[in-house]
C-alpha cells in the first residue's frame, strides 16, 4: 500500500509514524498548559476613572451600572473578585480559583458592606478600603499586613 502526503510524493511507514509521533506530542504539549482563569467581565464603556469617596471615607468607582437589586448590609451575595494591595501584590481572587464566592455582607470587612450596596446584580465595582474599614492595625494572616489600604475589583453576581 502506497501513502502519498503530496500528490506525487510517497511516504514510508517510517514517515508516516514520526508525523503521527509529532502530532501526539504536540497535543500532548496544548494538553499541559495551566487553564486561563476566569478573568473580569466588560466594564462600561463610560465608566468613570475618578474615585467617589464616601462619608466613611470608603473611595469606590462603578464600572458597570447595573439595574439589578441591590444588596442590604445582611443580605448573602455571590460575586466574582481580585484583591490587591497598593504595591499590588494579588492577595486573593476568586477569578483564579475559577469560581465564585459567597459569603454575607454582614460577615466581611466594612469597606465591602458599604461598597456593595452602591452596586445592583450584574454591576461591577472597585472599592479602596482604607485600613480602618479593612482589617486595621491587626492585618490580616500573612498576605495582608497591619495597616494596609486594601484594593477590590467586584462583580457581584447574585443576591442570594
Amino acid at each position: 500500500m502506497q501513502f502519498f502526503a503530496v500528490k506525487g510524493l510517497p511516504m514510508n511507514r517510517l514517515s508516516i509514524c514520526a508525523l503521527l509521533f509529532a502530532m501526539a506530542f504536540a497535543l500532548i504539549a496544548l494538553c499541559d498548559q495551566p487553564l486561563q482563569a476566569a478573568s473580569p467581565g466588560a466594564t462600561d464603556i463610560d465608566a468613570p476613572n475618578a474615585f467617589t469617596k464616601s462619608d466613611s471615607g470608603l473611595s469606590y468607582r462603578i464600572r458597570r451600572r447595573s439595574t439589578g437589586r441591590q444588596p442590604g448590609p445582611r443580605d448573602s451575595v455571590t460575586v466574582h473578585y481580585k484583591g490587591w494591595l497598593d504595591d499590588g501584590t494579588v492577595f486573593d481572587s476568586s477569578y483564579d480559583r475559577d469560581e465564585p464566592t459567597t459569603f454575607r455582607l454582614n460577615q466581611v470587612v466594612k469597606g465591602w458592606t458599604e461598597g456593595m450596596q452602591y452596586i445592583g446584580e450584574g454591576g461591577m465595582i472597585e472599592l479602596e478600603v482604607p485600613s480602618d474599614l479593612g482589617y486595621g492595625d491587626r492585618g490580616a494572616g500573612k498576605k495582608i499586613p497591619p495597616g494596609a489600604q486594601l484594593h477590590f475589583l467586584v462583580e457581584l453576581i447574585s443576591i442570594n
